[in-house]
């Protein structure tokens, strides 16, 4: 599954050349940009299919409307607070990330401010380019033995430990609220965990502004309760209140996290191949929305979506809506776990070619909120013979006879039951495909259809017939083209539809 449109990428923020130069050698054309105003780039952005940012650049939701043709935004960097996620969701627009680019430069600042907090350094340092020497104001504390507490043992978390560790500190770790490497404007250290803490206690903050409630630091740091600060980040960039940078036991930077040589050098390789990955249909990878879509690049999980979206797709045609409820049901152990992926693949059918935007694997299940629409998704280890081996997926409208199954045969995906009529031979759905109901007492139906096709230049490729119930029964074609004209057909049918699957 490979992006084809993915041809023209826009790198708004600095980055390393060999972004480009990766970007450039897997055929994708680059337009490079740095430092756009919002309107600059408005205008840049409305015919490129990619866009890579730093944390400069704002990719807003006004943003993404404009860009009518993106398909993904790069981040080259951990953290997405200057994306807007849920809009790129529900535009169907990927956003990745590479988490670990920039994790042993953030790691390593964190130490460093560790180290600066103990032995006050940029204290010092400052008071000696005053022409002084205070050597008893700026009494430190060793680091051995004393206990260190890491809010979120993440990528950067563990790096951390390690290298405090190799000081003799003692280190504990912890999810304060369940919010391990979560952005954060969640305000964890906040007054109330301030006063639980030891007085004295020194605060670092390299992760994402907003983690601190800086009132409450600042509190905390005129009573004593807290004894120093060490801060890489505000909850504003740059903070306008000064009151937090000029205290004198605070110690602060510029967000300098990922600001190495060797990591720019690295988040810049590292997003340019994801994105090259991802246009040649090689893999998805560092993906903060879409996940379901990672799945769609391996190849035993490709036929299973094309049968999930033919069989919303189906369901939509023959219950003519889609209200309520869609109930995606997984059997057989090789589909154990195949739910996150199929029930968006599912739900990307029942609602293609309804009045939302394009429905895609990004931003169906986005979409089917909005609609009203509730997915549920069950499974059952074991599957009816003949299909133990492959598995069964069932799609349903829960409180109406509504219901498709079908299975993979080989990498085929093939129709096996609608709404409760069994085919005699499971049906191919790909392709152009025209399905109808007729009564089994109905032999005409068939000549009927291959006359049409035949005026109309058309091949029957396949066909299919199901088993009768309530005297009727479903049929299957597959072929070579739609057929534009069913008018002929329609009074021999109960109802008739065409899909293009």
């Amino acid at each position: 599954m490979a992006f084809a449109k993915l041809q023209k990428v826009l790198i708004s923020d600095s980055l390393d050349p060999c972004c480009r130069d990766i970007l450039q050698a897997g055929g994708i054309q680059v337009l490079e940009k740095p430092g756009l105003s919002k309107e600059e780039l408005l205008v840049e952005i409305a015919d490129c299919d990619g866009l890579i940012v730093r944390s400069a650049t704002k990719v807003t939701a006004d943003v993404l409307e404009a860009a009518e043709r993106l398909q993904v935004v790069g981040r080259a960097g951990t953290g997405v607070d200057n994306v807007d996620v849920e809009a790129a969701t529900r535009k169907g627009v990927l956003v990745m990330n590479t988490p670990a680019g920039n994790s042993l430069s953030a790691a390593e600042l964190t130490c460093g401010m560790i180290l600066c907090l103990a032995r006050q350094i940029p204290q010092a340092a400052a008071s000696m380019k005053e022409g002084k020497w205070d050597r008893k104001k700026y009494m430190g504390m060793e680091l051995s033995g004393k206990t260190l507490g890491v809010l979120g043992l993440g990528r950067i978390g563990r790096e951390v430990a390690t290298r405090m560790q190799a000081f003799g500190m003692k280190v504990r770790s912890g999810v304060w609220g369940g919010a391990e490497d979560r952005a954060g404007h969640s305000r964890l250290l906040n007054d109330s965990t301030f006063a639980k803490c030891r007085r004295g206690v020194q605060v670092v903050n390299c992760a994402r502004g907003g983690i601190v409630d800086e009132g409450a630091l600042l509190r905390a740091l005129r009573s004593g309760q807290c004894g120093g600060a060490a801060l890489d980040v505000f909850t504003q960039e740059p903070p306008k209140d000064r009151d937090l940078v000029n205290h004198p036991n605070v110690i602060c930077c510029p967000h300098l996290g990922a600001s190495t040589r060797e990591a720019q050098s690295r988040c810049g390789k590292e997003i340019a191949v994801q994105m090259v990955d991802m246009a040649t249909g090689k893999g998805l990878a560092g993906l903060v929305n879409g996940q379901a879509l990672s799945k769609a690049f391996a190849p035993q999980t490709k036929p299973w979506i094309a049968l999930a979206k033919a069989l919303g797709m189906v369901l939509r045609a023959t219950a003519k809506q889609a209200q309520g409820s869609v109930q995606v049901h997984t059997l057989g152990t090789p589909l154990k776990d195949a739910a996150s992926y199929l029930a968006p693949a599912v739900v990307s059918g029942v609602l293609a070619g309804g009045r939302q935007r394009e429905v895609t694997l990004v931003n169906a299940l986005l979409l089917a909120q909005e609609a009203g629409l509730k997915v549920t998704d069950t499974h059952d280890d074991t599957a009816p013979e003949p299909h133990s081996t492959a598995g069964l997926l069932q799609v349903a409208l829960p409180g109406t006879p509504h219901r498709a199954v079908g299975t993979v045969q080989g990498s085929t995906p093939v129709l096996w039951e609608l709404n409760g009529a069994t085919f005699k031979q499971p049906a191919p759905l790909s392709g152009p495909v025209l399905i109808y109901r007729a009564k089994a007492s109905e032999p005409s139906t068939l000549p009927v259809l291959t006359g049409l096709l035949g005026k109309a230049g058309i091949q029957l490729q396949s066909y299919h017939s199901s088993g009768a119930v309530a005297g009727e029964q479903w049929s299957v074609a597959g072929l070579s083209a739609p057929l534009l004209d069913l008018a002929e057909l329609k009074p021999r049918v109960a109802e008739v539809f065409q899909l293009h699957l």
